[in-house]
């Protein structure tokens, strides 16, 4: 609902503020568009049309009639039921406008997963929402749960240089993921204690995924809110040994989604973990979709579930924060969310896992964590 409280923080000299509920979310996307005078920059996964879809760009337009240079790019397979009749005033107002299409040979299967928004060089919405009024309902209407960041600061330029650099690539119909990947190292490299970090098609696991897997092994308490949970062996073994040295693991996955196989799939790795004594709770009242994961004093919030697409293959943005205040906010935050939640225990576990069940969550693990890992990669891996 709107007016849940919203933890907010000073990190070197970036104001940070997470937006919780969908409809303060979409009132600080409609802010940032707005109140800026120079310059948008967007990423969505999905933009959909529909009403949250048309006010966005309504206020685009409004931004551009103003003067303000507006780009935006849409994930062609995400935003694939939005027609090019819903884009086009954009593109004749002035609007730099373009599609992440998957052809086969070239990035087929692969998705741009990201989410963002930047204004002005300075300001910054990230995060796993997307432009559709499912994720700026509440709760009662059917809406998401999901969670994004605001982000005001010097931080931005990074991600200002980020975009600028993916524009005109996703532009080029020839241009391959090596090509990105050599034109990203021009980029800073990431430092803390902000530090944003990014996903994409990789041999092993993506940077950002890298960087989870350190902070995992070394840490006393890792908490998740995670809504598709699908990882391999070596980070489950990860999630596990916290635990094994004396510390806590929290995991929260969804009981409500568009796509049941990610909740079998989820399930299928709940006698592991519980075994292991980490704590597993499914959210309730309504579809999940929140990314969230706090390893002591580091919080990751953005677009990358925890499954096997998110870990290797979208391209995906995360931002890691070293803070301890705010990372005791966050856990907070994660605390709350736990009130809405279900606790899996292992009687409970046993209690859902016959024999037909069992089966349904196994073959829900091969498709999502198995098959389709499998068959993107092999497809779109050196093929540059």
């Amino acid at each position: 609902m709107a007016g849940e409280a919203q933890p907010t923080a000073i990190v070197a000299d970036n104001r940070l503020e997470a937006i919780v509920s969908g409809a303060d979310r979409f009132a600080a996307l409609m802010a940032l568009i707005e109140r800026a005078r120079r310059s948008l920059r967007l990423y969505y996964y999905i933009f959909a049309d529909d009403r949250a879809g048309l006010a966005v760009r309504e206020s685009l337009l409004d931004a551009i009639n103003r003067g303000v240079s507006v780009s935006l790019i849409v994930d062609g397979f995400g935003s694939s039921d939005t027609s090019a009749a819903f884009f086009a005033p954009l593109i004749e107002a002035g609007c730099d406008f373009c599609r992440f299409m998957p052809r086969f040979g070239r990035r087929y299967l692969l998705r741009n997963h990201q989410k963002m928004a930047i204004a002005d060089e300075s300001h910054a919405i990230i995060g796993g929402f997307n432009i559709s009024d499912d994720y700026f309902l509440g709760p009662d209407e059917g809406g998401w749960r999901d969670l994004g960041l605001v982000v005001t600061g010097p931080a931005v330029a990074w991600l200002v240089e980020y975009f600028d650099i993916l524009l005109p690539w996703t532009h080029r119909d020839t241009a391959g993921l090596r090509a990105l990947r050599r034109e990203l190292r021009a980029l800073p490299p990431p430092s803390d204690p902000l530090r944003w970090l990014l996903g994409g098609p990789a041999r092993r696991l993506s940077p950002w995924a890298r960087t989870v897997k350190r902070d995992l092994e070394q840490a006393r308490q890792a908490d998740m809110i995670e809504a598709y949970f699908s990882p391999g062996r070596s980070m489950l073994k990860r999630i596990k040994r916290v635990v094994k040295r004396g510390g806590r693991s929290r995991l929260v996955t969804a009981q409500l989604s568009d796509n049941g196989a990610t909740i079998g799939a989820a399930r299928f790795l709940y006698g592991g973990l519980l075994r292991r004594n980490v704590e597993v709770w499914e959210y309730r009242p309504t579809k999940l979709h929140t990314k969230l994961i706090v390893i002591d004093d580091a919080v990751y919030i953005g677009s990358a579930n925890f499954d096997m697409r998110s870990l290797f293959l979208n391209l995906e943005l995360m931002l890691r924060i070293e803070d301890a205040d705010f990372a005791a906010q966050m856990r907070n935050f994660f605390e709350r969310e736990l009130a809405d939640c279900e606790r899996i225990t292992p009687e409970l576990h046993r209690a859902r896992a016959t024999l037909i069940n069992r089966a349904k969550w196994a073959l829900s693990y091969l498709v999502v964590g198995v098959a389709d890992y499998t068959v993107t990669r092999r497809l779109n891996f050196g093929l540059d």
